[in-house]
């Protein structure tokens, strides 16, 4: 099934349209940092129909390290996440549509996850739970299954960076932090151990990527954004833990960058080890 112009986004208009489809399958991401449970709660309560859901941390994360390598939402081995997409009835016919009410961070975890395992046929609901809810469209509190499918894994290890290619970037990457300027330049750290940000990273809150209604700036809006970085041949991104810089990466993605790769343990695993700090507003 092909998305509309392939974008790497749905409008709520497209997804009501293929509600019904059973090679679309729905997953709700929903969840609440320090809340554990609170995202599977409001999926209880009322959700997408036929949607079903996916937990950050019991679905699309892997165990945390007691020394805290890895970071804060590891990822998941291959066999995990080819149980999980099976159970859910995703095969290479099926186009994945991802939600959340989190600014699109959750959802595009997903999206990163399946592009990671191969599975290009998957894409973001613009706007999320909030922009399904403003268009009236129906919603249930009835909890459904799909019937399984078998999902084939081709993961790309193209897609990560690790602390050691953080550490040894060439002069033609680009390190990017996807977190609040307040994280980044070290003024507030209420999550990981260390604050402050990984030296020479630049700043790009995930956030910026959005409209005020919570839907992605249109790709000329996104292409300027990303202009300081047109000519970096590289670009790694970064958040806290690897789930909000998947924003940024969806983004670039739009522009033509699927190149960027992502450091999943993000700042949450660099600061784990005895890792040089910066501060302030300055890469």
């Amino acid at each position: 099934m092909e998305t509309n112009t392939n974008r790497q986004i749905v409008s709520t208009d497209w997804l009501a349209e293929h509600l019904s489809n059973p090679d679309v399958a729905v997953i709700d991401c929903r969840f609440v940092l320090g809340k554990p449970g609170a995202g599977l709660q409001a999926y209880t309560a009322s959700h997408i129909p036929g949607a079903l859901y996916f937990d950050l941390e019991h679905d699309l994360s892997g165990p945390k390290s007691a020394d805290g390598h890895g970071g804060r939402h590891p990822l998941p081995d291959t066999a995990s996440l080819s149980r999980l997409f099976s159970s859910a009835g995703i095969d290479e016919t099926v186009t994945v549509v991802a939600y959340d009410d989190q600014d699109l961070a959750m959802a595009s975890r997903l999206w990163w996850l399946l592009r990671y395992m191969g599975h290009d046929r998957v894409v973001v609901l613009d706007g999320g739970w909030q922009a399904w809810q403003r268009k009236e469209y129906p919603v249930t509190s009835e909890i459904t299954t799909r019937p399984a499918r078998r999902f084939t894994a081709s993961p790309r290890p193209e897609m990560l960076a690790t602390v050691e290619d953080v550490k040894h970037r060439s002069e033609q990457a680009a390190l990017i932090d996807s977190r609040a300027k307040e994280r980044y330049s070290g003024q507030q750290e209420t999550i990981d151990r260390k604050a402050g940000h990984i030296p020479g990273a630049l700043h790009y809150f995930f956030k910026e990527n959005l409209t005020a209604d919570g839907t992605l700036r249109s790709t000329p809006e996104l292409r300027e954004r990303f202009t300081p970085l047109a000519n970096q041949q590289e670009l790694i991104i970064y958040c806290g833990s690897g789930v909000t810089a998947c924003v940024n990466l969806l983004a670039l993605h739009q522009i033509g960058r699927p190149d960027a790769r992502l450091y999943l343990g993000s700042w949450s695993d660099w600061c784990s080890y005895d890792n040089p700090v910066a501060t302030g507003d300055q890469p």
